[in-house]
């Protein structure tokens, strides 16, 4: 992080914007709730439903350590944490990059980025891969996206499957906001996003709808007055942004709740990734896949309340969302994942001796240099496995690492010297990883040529592009 961007951080800002406080003056905690009871077997039901709607809420940069439910001693997230009360949380829940669009890609097909070949800013998702939208929309629902992270635009192939991808219109920010900030770059608020939606339900609520919401205020370290509530400091900012990101989907859900439509809709809240504070020399995301930058949350909140929520114990990732949730709904699935569905981990945790299912590899990938073309790649990769996280660095391996995540959740003792045998056996998965076969739709990564603009637009976001 540059100084100038610092002196933001640790100066004393409550980021103020006039419409997002007036909407914010109304009551946004999740208090009238006319969804019924279920039992666990209601779950397994869902799929004989035809009258569920779906809405996916992405928060980007929500590292998942930050949020009660997740057990942070703040109250960030009281609205959320009411989702995973009565819904299912999954506890150890990882993503496949610290960057955006690398993460998106991963998500929305199931492929680990190996095989998706979305590395660098100019690559996109191969028109000819199978991406969720594409089923509902076969299925019935009406999909629509509102977006406002120039990663995901529809130039680099994330709009497949979808009737309507829009970014909505950013309103003004104020003068004297803008003046007391100048670092923000990106117009508008995730209000201009919650508008939309509500406006979106107001037109398509008696049709079956899948509604994809991906969020940039917590990214932006954007917050109001009311929920400045946690400090100065760069990493409090953070925290006030979630509080209201979080008042954010209060209003959402008590408007889902007004317009009867809470007890037949599934809503799921994700992430692309966390956000680092200082951890292994590191501030923010897009340079490594360490823990704070990778374990985020994944909630899932069913058109009825379960009377003890569900806690998934074991460790998952971001490619088994899809599969997991297709199945939930009795469709077809992705095309060759490498994520598959977590309905078994599901059905089987209300078992008081079930036991967490981590035999399965997990992996993340980021390739250091994605925002500059002139230099050849530096891949980082990360693999998850039986209570071990190895990080591979393809042009440096003698500087790998190895950390035992039952004793050092943290990833403070690099015990790669003590547990060579582990390092190799680790070594060896993540080159057979590295050499994964083709993905369903050949191994030819499109290219996207950028302008000027757009490289700006994503240059607002606060990464350094070539």
């Amino acid at each position: 992080m540059s100084q100038r961007n610092r002196i933001f951080f640790f100066a004393y800002i409550a980021v103020g914007v006039a419409m997002l406080a007036a909407y914010l003056a109304l009551d946004v905690r999740l208090e009238n709730d006319s969804r019924d009871e279920a039992s666990l077997e209601s779950i397994a039901e869902l799929a004989d439903r035809s009258d569920l709607n779906v809405i996916f809420i992405l928060v980007d940069t929500l590292r998942a350590g930050r949020l009660g439910s997740y057990g942070y001693e703040r109250d960030t997230s009281t609205n959320i944490d009411k989702l995973a009360e009565d819904g299912i949380r999954f506890a150890n829940h990882i993503s496949q990059s610290s960057w955006t669009k690398a993460s998106m890609a991963s998500l929305w097909t199931g492929l680990y980025p190996a095989r998706t070949g979305v590395l660098r800013y100019q690559h996109a998702v191969s028109p000819d891969a199978q991406l969720p939208a594409e089923i509902l929309r076969d299925a019935g629902f009406r999909t629509a996206a509102l977006w406002r992270n120039g990663w995901v635009a529809p130039n680099f192939g994330f709009s497949q499957g979808f009737e309507t991808y829009h970014r909505p219109q950013p309103k003004p920010i104020e003068a004297t906001v803008r003046q007391e900030n100048p670092w923000i770059k990106l117009e508008g608020s995730d209000i201009d996003v919650i508008r939309s939606s509500s406006e979106f339900f107001r037109t398509h609520s008696r049709a079956r709808f899948f509604l994809y919401l991906h969020l940039m205020d917590v990214h932006q370290y954007l917050y109001d007055k009311e929920s400045a509530l946690f400090g100065t400091r760069y990493t409090d900012a953070y925290d006030n942004a979630i509080h209201t990101s979080d008042r954010l989907l209060g209003a959402l859900i008590n408007d889902l709740e007004s317009r009867g439509l809470r007890n037949k809709t599934i809503i799921v809240l994700a992430s692309d990734h966390g956000e680092a504070f200082g951890e292994h020399g590191r501030e923010g995301h897009a340079k490594d896949v360490y823990t704070p930058t990778t374990h985020v949350p994944f909630i899932i909140s069913l058109p009825f309340k379960l009377k003890e929520g569900l806690v998934i114990e074991s460790r998952t990732a971001n490619v088994d969302i899809w599969p997991t949730l297709l199945d939930l709904l009795g469709l077809p699935g992705l095309t060759d994942p490498d994520g598959r569905s977590l309905m078994d981990e599901i059905m089987a945790a209300s078992e008081s001796d079930s036991d967490p299912r981590d035999a399965d590899a997990i992996f993340a990938q980021i390739d250091q240099t994605w925002g500059r073309t002139e230099e050849a790649p530096r891949n980082v990769i990360a693999i998850t496995q039986d209570g071990f996280r190895y990080i591979h660095r393809a042009t440096h391996p003698e500087r790998s690492e190895l950390y035992d995540l039952e004793t050092d959740p943290r990833e403070e003792r690099n015990i790669v010297s003590r547990m060579p045998k582990k390092a190799d056996e680790l070594r060896g998965k993540i080159e057979a990883y590295i050499e994964s076969r083709d993905p369903p739709w050949g191994n030819e990564t499109p290219t996207v040529e950028l302008g000027e603009m757009q490289l700006n637009q994503l240059r607002a976001l606060g990464y350094a592009i070539d």
